[in-house]
């Protein structure tokens, strides 16, 4: 989070400075690739980088101070960085948004999302999507997104979950019956939390927006006390790049077609009889 933050302010001072990445790099003697890195969260910054960067923007001696704490804070690594060897590249920036939310709103049509996933079908997963990987590589790599879900449960600041399914999700058996009815129970279990909610679009609903955006992650931030809130964040996850939306026409878009998504989806109770008839269909 540090590193994005410190990212919008300095783009925002580019921006303000009338300058392009192209002139910043050629200030600055680094290369536009680095400045794209800075703007974008990919990467630590030291804080004499950001008092440079300040200085060719022109910005206030007060701002310069706040921006180079921010950016010694880009140096503190989270607990996912143990598992750097099986994040995907440009995927860090992703876990480290995921572990400072205070909600997220999640669209999924064919896959139980990720934090919902039990062990067995996150390895089913894992071993179809890389079948020459060792055991013990898809062994951690599972390992790893079991502990993401302690976010479901932490003590303090704990996120709320609004989840929005397509039926497609439960009667796609991915590992079998045996695995999927596993799933589906632990699924229901999860929708018991007071900090989740979760839905289901029946085939019934017809046409929705949904169909046709394709799965996303809505993302808002606490007001942590920063200079400005942290704006929202629409994530979309694809095979050839993941996207990272944060403009207000963007999320003006996602945010309705979320709240169509919803509506059109059964409300929780009938959504929990849904998911056991769907678990009960698999031993049928």
């Amino acid at each position: 989070m540090p590193r994005r933050q410190l990212g919008r302010y300095l783009r925002d001072l580019r921006g303000r400075a009338r300058l392009t990445v192209k002139a910043a790099a050629q200030a600055l003697e680094w290369s536009e690739a680095k400045i794209w890195r800075i703007e974008t969260g990919q990467t630590a910054l030291r804080s004499l980088d950001a008092e440079a960067m300040c200085k060719v923007y022109g910005a206030s001696a007060e701002l310069t101070e706040y921006l180079k704490d921010l950016a010694r804070k880009t140096k503190e690594q989270g607990w996912w960085h143990a598992y750097s060897d099986v994040i995907p590249d440009g995927f860090a920036l992703y876990y480290g948004l995921e572990e400072s939310v205070s909600s997220m709103q999640w669209y999924h049509v064919d896959l139980i999302p990720g934090l919902f996933q039990t062990p067995e079908y996150t390895r089913v997963l894992i071993r179809n999507r890389h079948p020459d990987m060792s055991d013990e590589e898809v062994d951690r790599r599972v390992n790893f997104r079991m502990q993401r879900k302690a976010l479901l449960n932490r003590k303090t600041a704990r996120p709320t979950f609004s989840v929005v399914l397509n039926e497609t999700v439960l009667h796609r058996a991915v590992g079998g019956a045996h695995v999927m009815s596993r799933q589906i129970v632990h699924l229901a279990e999860l929708s018991q939390l007071d900090t989740v909610t979760l839905r289901v679009v029946p085939f019934t609903a017809g046409m929705y927006g949904g169909l046709l955006s394709g799965p996303f992650i809505i993302m808002r931030f606490p007001d942590n006390g920063t200079r400005e809130g942290e704006p929202p964040v629409v994530f979309i996850e694809n095979l050839v790049g993941d996207l990272f939306l944060d403009k207000p026409t963007d999320i003006e878009q996602y945010n309705t077609v979320f709240e169509e998504t919803w509506e059109k989806a059964l409300n929780e109770r009938e959504t929990m009889r849904l998911l056991l008839q769907a678990e009960r269909d698999l031993h049928s």
